[in-house]
């Protein structure tokens, strides 16, 4: 995670505030947490409905959906809109 972290710090270094392109290179990054995040909870989820503790399972799959959701936000604005203005840039 502080890989991930590292590489969104280098891109608001390495882009022109206020610019699509540092916008998209966000959208990026912050995606790359996401799927992370799903990976894990998923991962987690799974362990636990294996184990029986299916009161935690629910716990985290109710986290693993927000984190669905964000990325597919996420998504959302980057092919709505920010992708294609950043190539105009």
């Amino acid at each position: 995670m502080e890989g991930l972290i590292a590489e969104g710090q280098e891109i608001l270094e390495d882009t022109e505030e206020d610019s699509m392109v540092r916008d998209a290179g966000i959208i990026i990054a912050s995606q790359k947490i996401e799927h992370y995040e799903i990976a894990a909870y998923g991962s987690l989820r799974t362990l636990a409905q294996k184990m029986g503790h299916d009161d935690v399972a629910d716990l985290l799959q109710q986290t693993l959906d927000e984190e669905k959701e964000a990325d597919a936000l996420l998504t959302g604005v980057a092919e709505n809109s920010v992708n294609e203005e950043a190539l105009s840039e």
